[in-house]
């Protein structure tokens, strides 16, 4: 098996619209959460999410260009392109065949599908877009980086739920592993603060509620939490083969060592109860990466803030790590994006890569009420110090999707 390299990141979120600040307001514990000001959402539940804020996609994307591509896609082109650029790759001397792309969206263009219909029901079909399906459709984010860089590998989107960008990065690294391609960025996108799926996911009681408070909403493994916040933004990283990164003088962020994949087959939205299906995710990929399970020196929890994700990860940890598990550090950045669900395991990736670059565990932040069900060291608020070998990045989706991958500090 070959091996696999992180050498480009590139993010777009709400605390963040790069990597650098990004990880700044990381290790500074700040919240993305506020009031929603992208439509009125006085009459919801819920009327707070985690915004990208001050974003200008003509910086990367030409202004005609723009109004034919949906946010989640202008999100993906913003992310795509800085991690491209920050890994120094030049695809004039690449073989294109062997440069892809794989994406995770769980909901793709649904704030083009909200807008088109609306001209539906006002003014009738003949006002519908043409560029309504290609804008909509949630492939489409992938292909527009394809297009843009001329990258012929491999290349499709990922849906799984909130799963779906570390399934994108899993099926990348197996991809370079086997050798079918020499790059590919991988990661994923989303844009779902829209009417409509804000009430979908208010009727759901999945939203927190916390509207007099934004900023402490997201609360991951804390008693009193009452459900997850909205996110959006994207976040790739650019996987590379050990041998072709070296051959170009490439700098290597870390090694991508272990994936695992399940499914609970259990509920609609649901986690089985005790976690068993992402604690298998989980020891498939310390499996993979070769490891015993006191190798891991970090787990970024899916740590979504909701009563049973939090609970049945708490359990599933557990039941992978024994002893070890309350040695163990293990943190929620969500307390600070919020969820970006398709996007999530793309940012997440990154947390853990800049985590072992760093030497830096970042803090599951508004974190007051200890829950005796979730029991762990969550690095409550403040972030620490330490050196990371291993680090661990578990996505949880709807449908019972579990997705695990496990990086390492690159040692040659």
């Amino acid at each position: 098996m070959k091996r696999v390299v992180i050498t480009g990141i590139g993010a777009i979120t709400p605390i963040g619209n790069n990597c650098a600040d990004f990880w700044a307001a990381v290790k500074a514990g700040k919240s993305g959460v506020g009031r929603i000001t992208k439509f009125d959402a006085s009459e919801l539940k819920t009327q707070i999410a985690a915004e990208v804020k001050d974003f200008d996609p003509t910086t990367v994307i030409d202004k005609k260009e723009v109004r034919r591509m949906d946010l989640y896609t202008q999100y993906t082109m913003a992310a795509a392109t800085e991690a491209f650029e920050s890994s120094g790759l030049d695809m004039e001397k690449e073989d294109p065949w062997r440069v892809g792309i794989i994406s995770g969206s769980g909901i793709g263009g649904i704030e083009t599908f909200n807008e088109q219909h609306t001209v539906y029901m006002e003014k009738g079909p003949s006002k519908v877009s043409p560029f309504f399906i290609p804008m909509m459709i949630s492939n489409m984010g992938a292909a527009q980086v394809a297009i843009k860089y001329g990258m012929r590998g491999v290349n499709y989107n990922v849906v799984s739920a909130c799963a779906s960008g570390t399934h994108a990065i899993g099926d990348a690294f197996r991809q370079i592993q086997y050798g079918t391609n020499d790059v590919i960025l991988a990661g994923g996108a989303e844009a779902a603060i829209t009417p409509i799926s804000m009430a979908g996911f208010c009727n759901m009681k999945a939203l927190s509620t916390r509207n007099d408070d934004p900023e402490t909403a997201s609360r991951p493994f804390d008693a009193d939490r009452d459900g997850f916040v909205m996110g959006e933004g994207a976040a790739y990283v650019v996987l590379e083969e050990l041998e072709h990164a070296k051959a170009r003088g490439a700098n290597i962020l870390c090694e991508l060592v272990g994936y695992g994949a399940t499914d609970d087959a259990y509920h609609m939205t649901s986690p089985i109860p005790g976690g068993e299906g992402g604690a298998k995710a989980m020891s498939l990929a310390i499996e993979d990466a070769g490891v015993d399970v006191t190798a891991i020196d970090y787990i970024n929890a899916h740590g979504t803030s909701t009563k049973y994700n939090d609970s049945f990860e708490t359990s599933a940890i557990k039941s992978v790590f024994g002893d070890y598990a309350t040695k163990l550090a293990v943190s929620s950045t969500k307390s600070m994006t919020g969820h970006l669900l398709g996007a999530a395991g793309g940012v997440e990736a990154i947390v853990c890569a800049l985590a072992i670059k760093d030497g830096y565990i970042p803090a599951t932040i508004n974190y007051k009420t200890p829950d005796p069900e979730c029991d762990l060291d969550i690095v409550p608020n403040v972030g620490r110090n330490a050196d990371i070998k291993y680090a661990m990045s578990n996505s949880l989706g709807f449908g019972g999707h579990n997705a695990t991958i496990v990086l390492k500090k690159f040692e040659d």
